[in-house]
């Protein structure tokens, strides 16, 4: 009679288990949360499915990112306007094209005149020259002002925009190292103020604190929205806030640098401590609604800020040497690239008096894919306004747009490239191509379909099947540094 009564118990409990789990199936945790947690499934691992966007983990357990937010709304708006213009209007004459509005046709006049669409380009299939994968040039100029730069006697700026695919410095630091050492060159270039999770960059040892930081996606303030989509205020303007960089050892020429360089804003002035090599020491910065500067000259392998001010806006701090190549890493998580278009000309413009770009490398698209979604017409055509936008800001500069990596789902208990990756290429090359700039076929150097089931395999690539790892963003470095060398050489 134990016994069974034992087992009736455990059944009972297997039961009541069962009916939970089931319950927890219908629960979005991933909505309640912000996607801290993940949706649970109860039967996600027994019945065999097309794995999409949000559902493959990585190392650390997190959630893919979703669709950039300002594409969806991008897209919307596109949506919204093809329905209002497929709309009849019964108080117009059949048959009788209807007249744009003053503003509507001051618009489509613009457009017309200064769209890049408009230009004919010849059409250019990627090709290989051995196993490199050639950069191909939509721009009629291909790398000449960068190619200027670097074997002029002053400073190469090159900045590598993106999302959370060069997040930590991945692929940037090695692309710096091998630029540094082949044309010379120190420090690790553009840093935050302060990052929450500073262990994961390699290149930099850095800490903060009292700063909150403001983004393009977050940020009513465009005026201040650089390059780098973001900017901080003081958290407690009574407290002030603190910002250290220490040099590193890990990869060449990041151990010291020779120019330590601080960009602000301060509407009301502000007073700043400084510490390289010594003790600190105290600037004191009139208000001014224009860019400002702190540079303290000097090798050294730290620099140390001491910041207070009622207004003061940070923009980033520079780390670098008066000859050579800088090269900056701009990344932001769950970006897709869009919102590139609403960087501040004039601030830019002020900025580029310190920090002007020879080169612009754009990395995004993984954050604009879905698993179903063939047409990516309307991010094509968004980026290339955002990439017209960086050319009004940095007009000296070439602009490289990399299309995305190979990116994984699951088919069934496989995984395999996901099927809609060529057709994002294929708009991202269609937006180089209305930009007139450069394009370089990421997936096609990583080896074209289910190259990241292999890096995956060989530790290239986390287990999400989309990002890299560190030593993966070496060997895409080492591809894009060798395309990049045969581009500078033609």
């Amino acid at each position: 009679m134990n016994q069974r009564s034992d087992i009736g118990k455990t059944l009972h409990i297997v039961g009541l288990a069962v009916v939970i789990l089931f319950v927890l199936s219908f629960i979005d945790f991933s909505k309640i949360t912000g996607g801290t947690l993940k949706n649970y499934g109860l039967f996600g691992d027994i019945m065999a499915k097309t794995q999409s966007d949000a559902e493959i983990d990585d190392d650390n357990g997190s959630m893919v990112s979703d669709i950039d937010p300002e594409l969806l709304k991008a897209m919307a708006e596109e949506e919204s306007n093809e329905a209002e213009e497929q709309k009849p209007n019964d108080d117009k004459p059949r048959n009788v094209e209807p007249t744009a509005a003053p503003e509507e046709a001051s618009i489509a006049q613009e457009e017309t005149t200064n769209s890049p669409q408009t230009v004919e380009l010849p059409e250019i299939k990627p090709n290989k020259s051995g196993e490199t994968v050639l950069i191909e040039d939509y721009s009629g100029n291909g790398l000449q002002n960068f190619r200027n730069s670097l074997y002029s006697d002053g400073i190469t700026r090159v900045a590598v925009v993106g999302d959370s695919y060069i997040e930590g410095d991945i692929f940037t630091q090695n692309l710096r190292e091998r630029l540094q050492s082949e044309y010379g060159g120190s420090g690790v270039g553009y840093v935050n103020m302060y990052s929450e999770f500073p262990g994961f960059r390699r290149s930099i040892k850095q800490s903060g604190s009292g700063w909150t930081e403001r983004s393009a996606a977050k940020s009513h303030k465009n005026r201040y929205i650089s390059l780098s989509e973001r900017y901080y205020v003081i958290t407690s303007a009574g407290e002030g806030a603190t910002s250290k960089y220490k040099g590193v050892s890990a990869l060449e020429h990041l151990d010291e640098w020779n120019k330590s360089m601080f960009l602000f804003v301060a509407p009301t002035g502000v007073v700043i401590q400084a510490k390289t090599n010594g003790e600190y020491q105290t600037y004191e910065y009139e208000a001014s609604p224009y860019v400002q500067s702190l540079e303290v000259d000097g090798a050294t392998s730290q620099f140390d800020l001491k910041v207070s001010g009622d207004s003061l806006v940070a923009l980033g701090v520079w780390l670098d040497s008066g000859s050579g190549v800088s090269v900056d890493c701009m990344s932001s998580r769950g970006y897709s690239g869009i919102t590139l278009s609403s960087v501040n000309v004039n601030l830019s413009q002020q900025m580029s008096k310190m920090v002007d770009y020879d080169l612009i490398i754009l990395e995004f698209g993984i954050n604009a894919m879905s698993a179903r979604q063939t047409n990516y017409s309307v991010y094509s055509s968004r980026m290339a306004k955002s990439i017209d936008r960086i050319k009004e800001c940095y007009p000296n500069a070439d602009i490289i747009l990399m299309g995305i990596g190979d990116r994984g789902e699951k088919q069934g208990s496989e995984v395999h490239s996901m099927a809609t990756a060529p057709h994002m290429i294929s708009a991202q090359r269609d937006a180089a191509r209305k930009a007139q700039v450069l394009f370089w076929d990421t997936r096609e150097a990583m080896g074209g379909n289910d190259a990241i089931v292999t890096w995956s395999r060989m530790g290239y690539a986390n287990k999400d099947y989309i990002h890299l790892t560190h030593k993966g963003g070496g060997v895409l470095a080492e591809k894009f540094f060798e395309s990049l060398q045969l581009a500078i050489q033609q």
